[in-house]
């Protein structure tokens, strides 16, 4: 039973994996994250503007890149097509240490090939991009980038992405979440100008350091001051350099909770800022 289970699991984690072929030779994978054709990747997988995807049973079609985060390493493609088999998104949240993931890909062009492994961690490493990766000891291999990282459900709770120390590092669905959220011309903007600082050694958790307040801006007019430190939105606490970023462009209704602390306390005090549309930058 256990077993049957397990390969419904898996295959249905092939059905919604695609390879992607872009140009010079280039390869590597892509989850259907919509029946409607939308498809995510890796960044570095579509470095030119000519792009296929195949699907399980072999079917091609073309792809057009719609908008991609080379600070992300995330694209999104669209191909003509519908009622595809589609992703679920999982919380990369709550994933823990041990817990079973499953990887799919095309390493070496094998399309659908399978790895399980289990989670190492989920946080920022040394020496690598200031953002939360989620990582394990699934075995990836070139072709593999862009693929998807499920947990024992099926959810997608990360996009595979490189191999560092012999471990396997993914984007974890949160990130991918915020991507596609933030959509063109609809940019929230808070008016801080912040740095992310880690909160306590080891900890998951990050704060953003606000260095000026824009004049007239949501965050002068929620009464937030320079000096600040920001640690949670929405009511969720912060746990990469790119969630303020995230919550903002997640906001409901222009309206967006945020937490923070002043000065030498440690007492979490909340304001609701009514974000508005423009940009917002991290120093």
């Amino acid at each position: 039973m256990l077993g049957d289970a397990f390969g419904e699991v898996t295959e249905r984690l092939r059905r919604i994996t695609v390879q992607v072929l872009a140009g010079g030779g280039s390869r590597g994978s892509g989850v259907v994250w919509s029946e409607d054709g939308q498809v995510v990747t890796n960044a570095h997988v579509v470095q030119e503007s000519r792009v296929q995807v195949e699907l399980w049973n072999g079917r091609r079609l073309a792809a057009r890149v719609r908008k991609t985060d080379r600070r992300r390493d995330l694209a999104s493609l669209q191909v003509d097509a519908d009622g595809l088999a589609s992703a679920i998104p999982g919380d990369s949240d709550a994933l823990r240490p041990g817990e079973l993931v499953i990887a799919v890909g095309s390493p070496y062009g094998f399309i659908g090939a399978v790895s399980t492994g289990v989670i190492h961690s989920v946080g920022a490493l040394a020496g690598i991009a200031a953002r939360l990766w989620v990582v394990s000891d699934v075995r990836l291999a070139p072709g593999n980038s862009g693929g998807p990282l499920a947990n024992a459900q099926g959810q997608i709770v990360g996009l595979n992405t490189m191999i560092a120390g012999g471990l396997a590092l993914a984007i974890p669905s949160g990130s991918v979440a915020h991507f596609f959220a933030r959509t063109a011309g609809s940019q929230a903007y808070l008016g801080v100008t912040a740095r992310p600082v880690q909160l306590a050694w080891g900890a998951r958790r990050v704060g953003f350091l606000v260095l000026e307040i824009a004049p007239q801006s949501p965050a002068e007019r929620a009464s937030l001051l320079p000096g600040d430190l920001l640690v949670g939105a929405a009511g969720r606490p912060f746990r990469s350099a790119e969630d303020l970023e995230g919550a903002l462009h997640s906001n409901h209704g222009g309206q967006l909770e945020i937490e923070f602390r002043r000065g030498s306390s440690q007492q979490i005090r909340k304001v609701v800022a009514q974000v508005a549309v423009e940009a917002v930058r991290a120093a």
